[in-house]
């Protein structure tokens, strides 16, 4: 069996959708897939827990309330040590393939250099996943049958979004380690929301993020140490009304990080973020217009 085969009996990402869209937001969970091909795992030296280690753990689930709402939420269920679609498509690692890279290869990234490629070489705390380098028909294929119709699919919940709306709103969802300590007193925040330093979409979008989440009784910081990756990069656009947000959750609210179960605190967790989401669909929509957007 290829990559081609990896995903047969389970769809590599799904889309959960209303049975009518009445907001101009989409939800993203691009790193929560759990399903680990047997293939996969054979190709690993790592064990079936180790390798989870990179997960956002049940962050589809957090954010499922937003469906109900009426918004389309997409979600990987390969894991990010498979695959990651919040890189570049060519954003790879020479160290781990048999072959040389092609030209249009980034290779000089700093996530290519902290091991967290498109392919990944590393999960966790530095734990490589392979015990030998890969031929480089791995990565074309988990490129070509994943990657790519996973960003066609995104695109299309945003082009119809925006041609419904005039607009359209990205939550990009991740999880962070509980570990995490921000400055000299070591603040340990609950949510990053990340908008690439103002760049990715209206300030009010941002701004309103933190004031709900603040609102909660949570912890929040803007950009730092997580601004965004490439979805919130790529697909934020907001002078054309193509808005994205990124927004981290600390796993210490929700999940046991040593055995991936979930914690008392996930339901009164998984409830705030659907308050979240229906106090951010219920912001002014002149905040979220903009220029018409451009055929392509």
């Amino acid at each position: 069996m290829t990559a081609s085969g990896d995903f047969a009996s389970t769809p590599p990402f799904v889309v959960r959708s209303p049975a009518q869209q009445r907001v101009p937001f989409v939800f993203n969970s691009p790193h929560s897939g759990r399903f680990y091909p047997a293939r996969f795992l054979g190709m690993s030296k790592l064990d079936a827990m180790a390798i989870r280690r990179s997960e956002d753990c049940y962050v589809d689930e957090l954010f499922a309330g937003a469906i109900a709402l009426g918004a389309p939420l997409l979600a990987a269920n390969f894991p990010r040590a498979y695959l990651d679609v919040n890189r570049e498509p060519w954003e790879l690692d020479s160290r781990m393939f048999i072959e040389a890279l092609p030209a249009h290869a980034n290779t000089r990234s700093a996530r290519v250099a902290g091991g967290l490629g498109t392919v990944p070489r590393l999960v966790g705390e530095g734990q490589e996943i392979y015990p030998t380098r890969l031929p480089l028909a791995e990565a074309v294929a988990r490129i070509e049958t994943v990657y790519k119709p996973y960003h066609a699919q995104l695109k299309r919940l945003l082009t119809h979004t925006h041609a419904q709306f005039g607009f359209a709103a990205l939550i990009d969802c991740h999880s962070m380690p509980a570990s995490i300590r921000l400055g000299d007193g070591g603040m340990r925040p609950d949510f990053i929301i990340g908008d690439r330093f103002g760049v990715a979409c209206a300030p009010e979008l941002s701004e309103t993020a933190q004031t709900i989440l603040s609102g909660l009784g949570y912890k929040v910081v803007l950009n730092k140490p997580y601004a965004g990756g490439f979805i919130t990069e790529h697909y934020g656009r907001p002078a054309r009304g193509l808005h994205a947000l990124q927004i981290e959750v600390n796993r210490g609210l929700y999940l046991n990080e040593r055995t991936f179960e979930r914690t008392a605190g996930f339901s009164a967790l998984a409830n705030d973020m659907t308050r979240f989401a229906a106090d951010m669909m219920a912001i002014p929509d002149h905040w979220l217009t903009g220029l018409p957007l451009a055929a392509e």
